[in-house]
């Protein structure tokens, strides 16, 4: 097997040229070396400070071109704790905001100091760590369960982690959390964006801050504010020492760490905004712009990463290796995917240089890739576009989804009939082989019901509106069209009947989410009905309102059981997550037989499918074993709130169907008989019912 370096000799140039290898600081016994890319710069100077005093420059030394648009100097100036910063000069003109009188962050920095707002020292950082042995858990993608959540908001209020690590890698990492991580049954936990960033300052105009933490600053360096205080008093080194220390503990529990990274446009937001290290180094190389410099903003955030350029591609290229690497963490969500296929022309193509080098990369082989396949540009939205190699976010599942246990439920108590019928639903349970080609196969479907961005489990069966007034924004921000349905009432209610109706929607969707072909994704909180109040934009909201609470109700606890059980089927039954998509009079390792039948025990006809008074599907998948034992499943799916009677199906080598969950019970695990073929089943309204068929 080739190394990878001599793998690298053998990629293509452009992004991969040696030109731009080993950009950045790098250490040396006596001296360090950085180097930094600026195509239009006219001199750059390093500026190193006090190790106390962030305003006290104690030396200047001026950087060297040395080709391919890259600037060096050697010096023993920069050591492991070294605060320092950029002076950057160059023409003035259209798309350049060169400024000399700017102290800028080094894109490559490991490390940052903070003086105060738009005020930071780069910082160098050696990294040692001792990882002691302990690998990644390499989860195979059908066995992948993602977990999403907000890092501070999972621990911040948990009783069994101490309160001086609430809210912390280190608490994330502690053993309370991880046995909740490891009874619930997911794999992978997967963090919204911890790359270091900085709230708007329109935010902090209305006393509010960017949670979520879509605004980075820095590709390489770890959120500070998440860290214990006492890693933070000492600085960046033990800052991502505890980074470290999360990801070796998580590992160590055989759960694997996503980062959420948003490589796609910058805290520097659009011209006027502050100029903290891209746009001061050479602005019209690293953002999308028109000829007069207007930028070309396809993100809605100001600005847009201009991943044409070399040097701006191997900037993300360069901190995904240092993150998979030097970190280990096993895999990436990439926010907003489609900027950085974006082409010269600005197009999205699936065969741009970075999206073919994440793939092709020997350094990222062993991470999972998932990409949110849209921006807000022309022809932004991309799902099913990306490729080989790729999973995404697949957004046409959640509507539909939503749709058939929701808003078509709500359309049918108005108008007497759905206003679809099940065909829809069943091709996104199945996997969505018509979003998917064959070659990739369902587990490029990264399949999700709620994520960070829009109603919360529980909002979505009690809001029909969003409730958005806290973000400061009049109510006009976040989706207005939700797939939403509240079942009776806006919000709270004592009404008994409603909240029955609620908490089986729930089961309903969670059923359907964790029983899909495909990766499914639980948003944190989830589990247990987490409610935002109707905020379907919680953002800016660093508060009880997005922190987790960890007292529950008994209905709560009910429900989280239900995911419990419903991932341990998933984990049990090969048929509910095949790898392949089976073909027609073939026989194809690792994927799932479908059949499909009426309430009658009949297959379905094209009437069947289409026809919205018909919503109810009996649902059979049989493995096509490659690595496991044989297994088959019936899935009996009713999308109509009446009840009605099932026959079960005849099938060849099925002498019985045990039940193993229905959406019908409060908790799981109520006693049920064995059923046979042909016999009828009485079938309450909306719900799920699963069987292994033996």
């Amino acid at each position: 097997m080739p190394s990878l370096q001599s793998a690298a000799l053998t990629l293509p140039p452009g992004l991969h040229s040696p030109d731009l290898d080993r950009l950045g600081v790098t250490l040396g016994s006596d001296a360090a070396t950085l180097r930094v890319w600026s195509d239009a710069a006219e001199g750059i100077d390093l500026v190193v400070f006090d190790d106390v005093d962030l305003d006290w420059a104690v030396d200047s030394t001026a950087l060297q071109p040395v080709g391919g648009g890259v600037w060096e100097v050697t010096t023993a100036l920069l050591r492991p704790g070294t605060r320092y910063a950029l002076r950057v000069d160059g023409p003035h003109g259209p798309g350049n905001t060169f400024n000399r009188g700017t102290l800028l962050v080094e894109p490559y920095a490991r490390g940052l100091a903070r003086g105060g707002y738009d005020d930071w020292r780069s910082v160098v950082v050696d990294g040692a760590f001792d990882w002691g042995g302990v690998g990644k858990p390499g989860i195979a993608m059908d066995r992948t369960v993602l977990y999403e959540g907000h890092l501070k908001g999972m621990s911040k209020r948990h009783p069994g982690v101490p309160p001086a690590l609430h809210g912390t890698y280190a608490g994330l990492a502690h053993p309370a959390m991880v046995e909740h991580f490891l009874s619930l049954g997911v794999t992978s936990i997967e963090l919204l964006p911890v790359h270091a960033f900085a709230t708007e300052p329109r935010l902090l105009q209305h006393g509010l801050a960017n949670y979520w933490g879509y605004n980075t600053l820095n590709f390489f360096t770890p959120h500070a504010a998440y860290a214990t205080e006492q890693a933070r008093r000492e600085g960046p080194e033990a800052v991502l020492r505890e980074f470290k220390g999360m990801v070796r503990l998580l590992h160590e529990a055989g759960l694997e760490v996503i980062l959420d990274v948003v490589y796609n446009h910058t805290s520097e937001e659009g011209i006027g905004g502050p100029r903290s290290s891209l746009r001061g180094i050479d602005n019209r190389a690293y953002y999308r712009q028109q000829d007069d410099g207007a930028y070309i903003d396809v993100t809605g955030c100001g600005n847009s990463v201009n991943t044409a350029t070399d040097a701006a591609a191997r900037l993300v290229l360069d901190s995904l290796r240092y993150w998979a690497r030097d970190v280990q963490v096993d895999g990436f969500r990439f926010d907003l995917a489609a900027t950085l296929g974006r082409d010269a022309a600005h197009e999205f193509t699936p065969e741009h240089p970075l999206l073919r080098a994440i793939i092709d990369d020997p350094q990222l082989a062993d991470v999972k890739k998932i990409s949110e396949p849209w921006d807000v540009g022309m022809g932004g939205w991309q799902t099913g576009n990306f490729g080989s190699g790729w999973s995404e976010w697949n957004d046409r599942y959640r509507d539909r989804v939503r749709n058939f246990w929701l808003s078509d439920v709500d359309y049918a108590r108005r108008a007497s009939t759905a206003p679809v019928g099940i065909g829809g639903f069943a091709t996104r349970l199945a996997g969505s082989s018509n979003t998917f080609s064959a070659e990739r196969g369902p587990l490029a479907s990264v399949n999700f019901v709620t994520a960070h961005d829009g109603f919360t489990l529980r909002d979505l069966v009690s809001y029909d509106v969003k409730h958005n007034l806290g973000n400061g924004e009049q109510n006009r921000d976040g989706a207005d069209t939700n797939r939403s349905f509240n079942h009776g009432a806006e919000g709270p209610t004592d009404d008994s009947a409603i909240l029955a109706v609620r908490r089986k929607a729930m089961r309903n969707l969670l059923g359907t989410l964790l029983l899909s072909a495909g990766i499914p994704m639980l948003t944190a909180g989830d589990e247990f009905g987490r409610t935002q109040r109707g905020n379907n934009n919680a953002y800016c909201h660093d508060s009880p309102l997005t922190w987790l609470t960890w007292e529950h109700a008994p209905w709560q606890r009910d429900l989280f059981a239900h995911v419990q059980h419903l991932l341990r089927m998933r984990r049990e039954n090969p048929a509910l997550r095949p790898i392949r998509f089976a073909r027609l009079d073939e026989h194809t390792p690792s994927a799932s037989v479908m059949e499909w039948y009426d309430e009658h025990g009949e297959t379905m006809s094209i009437e069947r499918w289409t026809n919205p008074s018909h919503r109810t599907l009996q649902y059979v998948a049989a493995s096509t074993p490659e690595n496991e034992d044989f297994n088959r499943i019936l899935l009996i799916v009713h999308g109509a709130e009446h009840d009605t009677a099932v026959t079960l199906p005849e099938i060849d080598g099925v002498k019985r169907y045990v039940p193993l969950w229905s959406s019908i019970d409060e908790a799981p695990g109520e006693e049920r008989p064995d059923r046979e073929p042909g016999e009828v089943v009485p079938v309450p309204g909306t719900t799920m019912h699963l069987f292994r068929a033996e």
